[in-house]
């Protein structure tokens, strides 16, 4: 019989594996490293996703990792643009290869009926040879008179998706504006993404699966491929199922983890947290509703910005006018509105370099 973890449970562990429930004193990359990546298709708000995870947390120390090229912005998970390190786009890219490409066509089957993607990959390839930065249009109007038929943004996209290929900066880093320019991965960080195994063994998998857990756990296998996309598993997860612990949910669902990660009590105090807009914490699983009510969940996928309130998301925020706006989803006590204050203001002040602490919570 499989312990039952309450659903209160299920959100402690992941408030203590994304480390929201308090701030860790962890290096930025490796608090990168943990997560998994944070999914940055809006660039500014990374940043964000780490001052609330970390204590201490200093903007400029990301910027310099994107510009040391320690950490890369690229399509990766669910075919959306992640912030990961170097070493695990190296690792992983090859593994996402399949779901990049099948999720592309999903949007793009009818532009791309009857072009040959190997080749397509390989004129994109040679077009990024160069290592002159270009954006999606520019590849797209590059490679139109070859493939008139599927039109610019289709070409453009695909070539970023089937070619291992990274946004450069400007793009991404704190407070500047670029658009997204692309290079090959393997030109910026001066090495090639890693091949599958001749053997047919499959260590990315493996990796992804432990990593996950880790970042994310308990959970089951479905919430896994929610969060990457790929779905290919089954074998990575039989493989080390037998260094794994299994649970139940309230659902009768099978959750897997790793032994000695932290389950915290249910009733351990869950402080307010600011989350960014697209925050894995959210998007991460299949079952959101450890952290989510089914009411809300189109708020994350729409990219609003929400705040936990005892764990749970109570509300969605902006930031406006040297304002930080919360706009509640439900009643807050008097307890919870004070802490949503206080920590509106800390948030004010990291995004106005200490100019505001000015915080509205509406009615």
């Amino acid at each position: 019989m499989l312990t039952r973890l309450s659903a209160r449970a299920l959100n402690r562990a992941a408030l203590a594996r994304q480390l929201l429930l308090e701030r860790a004193e962890l290096g930025v990359l490796d608090a990168v490293a943990h997560l998994g990546g944070l999914q940055a298709q809006e660039p500014q708000e990374p940043f964000l996703g780490l001052w609330s995870r970390l204590r201490g947390f200093d903007p400029a120390v990301l910027s310099d990792l994107l510009t040391e090229r320690r950490v890369v912005r690229t399509h990766l998970m669910r075919r959306t643009i992640h912030l990961v390190s170097a070493a695990d786009a190296v690792a992983w890219r090859t593994r996402h290869g399949a779901m990049l490409r099948q999720r592309l066509l999903g949007v793009y089957r009818r532009e791309l009926d009857g072009v040959d993607l190997d080749e397509l990959a390989a004129a994109g390839r040679d077009l990024l040879a160069d290592d002159e930065p270009r954006s999606m249009p520019e590849l797209g109007r590059a490679l139109a008179d070859r493939w008139p038929a599927a039109g610019p943004r289709a070409l453009g996209e695909a070539v970023i998706v089937l070619v291992p290929a990274v946004q450069v900066p400007p793009r991404g880093l704190w407070r500047a504006s670029g658009g997204a320019r692309n290079v090959l991965l393997s030109s910026w960080l001066g090495r090639a993404v890693d091949p599958a195994p001749a053997d047919g063994s499959d260590p990315a998998g493996v990796a992804l699966v432990r990593r996950y857990l880790a970042a994310f756990g308990p959970a089951a296998t479905a919430d896994l491929r929610a969060w990457c996309g790929v779905a290919g598993l089954p074998a990575a997860v039989a493989s080390v199922r037998g260094e794994l612990v299994a649970f139940r949910d309230e659902r009768g669902r099978e959750l897997l983890d790793l032994p000695d990660a932290p389950r915290p009590d249910p009733d351990v105090p869950a402080p307010v947290r600011f989350l960014p807009a697209f925050d894995n914490a959210i998007l991460g699983y299949a079952d959101r509703s450890r952290i989510i009510d089914d009411e809300h969940r189109g708020l994350s996928v729409a990219g609003r910005r929400a705040v936990l309130v005892d764990g749970r998301v109570a509300a969605t925020w902006s930031f406006e006018d040297a304002t930080v706006h919360v706009s509640p989803l439900r009643d807050f006590s008097r307890p919870d509105r004070a802490e949503v204050t206080d920590q509106g203001r800390e948030l004010a002040s990291f995004l106005s370099d200490g100019t505001s602490e000015d915080v509205r919570i509406s009615d």
